[in-house]
């Protein structure tokens, strides 16, 4: 099996957030795509099959196990499908729905991928403060009040937390294991901090993603379901806008920083979302 490692949410290979393409998986079952995700070890592996309702059709594994929809390799996967057999992918195909792409060749150059994302859910959380932010390895203090904590979702469950300070980011210890007990609501849901200050000047909201014990592993290097659901939480309760386009840094921590472009619009009652970002092409791996 050859696999295509793209890290996608950048234009330089070795930042952003790594995600293997495979093509032609419509004869591998289930499980045996589930293996190859473990084997592979990103955060996320796509899986490219044909598909009767959209121009592709995406399957996403974690280590652990599949996933209904991921920002960054869908990004990863349209860029594959465009360099390696110069396919300009419209509509994909998800466990949550078709999803609309685009790809963009600016003057500069460089090539942007958007892709819209469902509508976006909130729900309060419920939970115990203080063991959440023991959880995350941080103090209870260090959570902004103003704001609430809410679970928020594009098509993957997620709980955004906002943080007072930028500083505080660098000193997080997540035990992942933990997240469940904690998330009584949604126990499978990962875990993804924010605040407002930033390392870019370009940026608008800095963040970070624990991903759910579930996954197999520990922390997702720029996330683009959680940013887009950000954008969504950023007009929903931090200023009431009717639309919003927000740069959304990540993975500064880790040494693997990437930027997510948001747009986010209210429509006909709908927090609709919109996300964009680059990919680059870094390198092959064989199973």
């Amino acid at each position: 099996m050859k696999i295509y490692k793209y890290e996608a949410f950048t234009d330089k290979a070795g930042m952003g957030n790594p995600a293997g393409v495979v093509f032609e998986c419509d004869d591998l079952t289930e499980d045996e795509m589930q293996k190859a995700a473990g084997k592979i070890g990103f955060n996320e592996t796509v899986f490219l099959l044909a598909s009767k309702e959209a121009d592709i059709k995406m399957r996403y594994f974690t280590p652990g196990h599949e996933m209904n929809l991921c920002g960054h390799a869908t990004i990863a996967g349209v860029k594959a499908l465009f360099e390696k057999e110069n396919k300009k992918i419209k509509t994909v195909e998800t466990l949550s729905g078709i999803i609309d792409v685009n790809m963009e060749v600016q003057n500069t150059g460089k090539t942007f991928i958007s892709m819209k994302q469902l509508p976006a859910q909130f729900e309060e959380f419920k939970g115990d403060k203080a063991k959440l932010a023991e959880a995350i390895g941080i103090k209870e203090k260090d959570i902004d009040d103003d704001l609430p904590i809410m679970y928020g979702s594009t098509g993957i469950w997620t709980l955004l937390i906002p943080i007072k300070k930028l500083d505080i980011f660098s000193k997080m210890k997540p035990e992942n294991k933990r997240f469940p007990e904690v998330l009584t609501q949604k126990p499978r849901a990962s875990v993804h901090p924010f605040c407002l200050e930033t390392y870019d000047k370009d940026a608008d909201m800095h963040g970070r993603h624990f991903s759910s014990p579930f996954s197999g592993t520990v922390e997702d290097p720029v996330t683009g379901t959680a940013s887009g659901v950000m954008g969504a939480y950023y007009i929903s309760f931090i200023k009431s806008l009717d639309e919003k386009n927000i740069a959304v840094e990540q993975g500064q921590e880790i040494g693997k920083s990437g930027m997510i472009y948001v747009k986010v619009k209210k429509e006909y009652g709908n927090l609709n979302v919109e996300i964009k970002g680059e990919a680059v092409y870094a390198g092959e791996i064989f199973l």
